[in-house]
């Protein structure tokens, strides 16, 4: 099963930042569809707010390896 989830999440990774933040919504409600509604709501209006945000131009996704080297340095300087 693992092999299968990086496979997938590595064709994830290879789509448009469009599709990605569709796939990201769809992912988050097939999680959540037994969650509280309340919770499910906000959650799902984050996501839609969020993915307004990079459509939009107002923030810029930041490559994972980007990413990662910026937490692994954030852990470095606590340490």
């Amino acid at each position: 099963m693992a092999a299968t989830v990086e496979r997938i999440l590595e064709d994830a990774l290879a789509l448009t930042d469009d599709a990605r933040l569709l796939w990201a919504e769809r992912l988050v409600e097939s999680v959540n569809a037994s969650a509280n509604p309340e919770i499910e709501g906000r959650q799902l209006a984050e996501v839609r707010r969020r993915m307004a945000d990079v459509s939009d131009g107002r923030v810029k996704l930041v490559p994972r390896e980007a990413a990662l080297r910026e937490v692994r340095e954030a852990v470095q300087r606590t340490r």
